[in-house]
């Protein structure tokens, strides 16, 4: 069964960096597309980051240039780190596994997700 456990949330003022962390289990890690999601009140929930078993990534138009997935197989974990954030960036991070390669934009509907940690930009 797929268990991931987020981490790394908490809270930062405008322009600060954090850097989330997944550690996945219950499945092949190696060989599934990992991504990042986040949903905040009043807003659509959105797919930020993707990750390929190759090493190829994808983001967001709204996070590109200050966000970058990475993976490390061996500790069967996924980080996002996350630069300059602004209070839009304020939301419930989810982690999520997709056993084949995807698009982005069907991470949210595809994929398992987490339990979620949360990530709040004061400004």
């Amino acid at each position: 069964d797929v268990q991931l456990v987020e981490s790394g949330g908490g809270s930062v003022q405008a322009g600060g960096s954090l850097r989330l962390s997944c550690v996945a289990s219950g499945f092949t890690f190696s060989t599934y597309s990992m991504g990042w999601l986040r949903q905040a009140p009043g807003k659509e929930r959105e797919a930020v980051a993707l990750i390929f078993d190759n090493g190829d990534t994808r983001y967001a138009d709204s996070v590109k240039g200050r966000f970058t997935i990475s993976r490390d197989n061996g500790k069967k974990t996924l980080y996002l780190q996350m630069n300059n954030l602004a209070p839009d960036d304020t939301a419930m991070y989810y982690c999520a596994a997709s056993q084949w390669p995807i698009q982005l934009h069907s991470l949210d509907v595809v994929g398992q997700w987490g339990q979620g940690t949360q990530v709040t930009v004061s400004s």
